[in-house]
């Protein structure tokens, strides 16, 4: 059975849909069937792996009205091993729209029930709210994996994802963890970085990645060649680092 990730911050800019694609890809590179889910109107994973967002006629959308069904909607091996469901903006009308259903919490966790047996890991790429599509993520999560930017607001804002994901616990999903935290964006030319990472690891309580995914220039350019980071510079140091945290998941999942 597929371990359900989801890659959430409510903090735009902090490397959400870079670790959700390149996560994703350094899994399937181990060998490891993976699906990834979109779930960002703004479709950042979707063209980051090569998908032409508007051209699709099924997206986690249409899966989430009932308008498609997951099986038509999956993309098949956009790499191998990896399987994406894609989104576009479309899905910005879906917190409208799912106004008045009943257990509309639950939706995506239904249609991940539906699935996830093919899978080692479902890795969702939420957008920067708490809105309902990030609720409906943790509410079919196992775990929530944090990015956090090496910047001086870093913090902010991040009690109140961790008020949010104890409240799913309790009301929603009890089985939820925070898979942990890992530092995006990190520049050890500044004092800066240096002292964010201080900072977090003085005042969290849960478990911080040892890898720290650097400010890299081939990590920026990749998504506009719609090709992870292990395709496009195999050798970066962001390829590199994405793959020893892909090795951490897997060896504190027990894989």
């Amino acid at each position: 059975m597929g371990k359900v990730i989801a890659i959430a911050n409510q903090k735009g800019g902090v490397g959400k849909s870079t670790t959700s694609i390149n996560l994703s890809a350094c899994l399937a590179e181990k060998g490891k069937r993976i699906l990834a889910i979109d779930l960002d109107p703004q479709g950042n994973t979707t063209s980051g792996l090569g998908i032409d967002k508007d051209s699709c006629e099924a997206t986690i959308y249409e899966i989430l009205l009932g308008e498609a069904q997951v099986e038509t909607a999956v993309i098949k091996d956009v790499m191998d091993n990896l399987d994406l469901i894609a989104s576009n903006a479309n899905l910005a009308g879906a917190e409208i729209e799912l106004v008045g259903i009943d257990d509309r919490e639950y939706l995506l966790k239904g249609i991940i029930d539906t699935v996830k047996d093919q899978y080692d890991y479902v890795i969702m790429d939420c957008p920067p709210s708490l809105s309902m599509l990030t609720i409906n993520a943790m509410t079919a999560a196992d775990s929530v994996l944090v990015p956090i930017q090496c910047e001086y607001y870093a913090l902010e804002g991040l009690s109140q994802l961790i008020h949010t994901i104890d409240l799913v616990k309790e009301r929603l999903n009890e089985n939820i963890t925070i898979e942990g935290v890992v530092f995006t964006m990190f520049d050890g030319r500044t004092n800066l970085s240096m002292q964010v990472v201080q900072n977090v690891k003085e005042n969290l309580d849960c478990w911080i990645f040892k890898t720290i995914i650097p400010r890299n220039v081939r990590l920026a350019e990749a998504p506009s060649y719609g090709i992870p980071i292990t395709e496009y510079d195999t050798r970066s140091a962001g390829a590199e680092s994405y793959r020893k945290l892909a090795l951490e998941i897997m060896e504190k999942g027990g894989q």
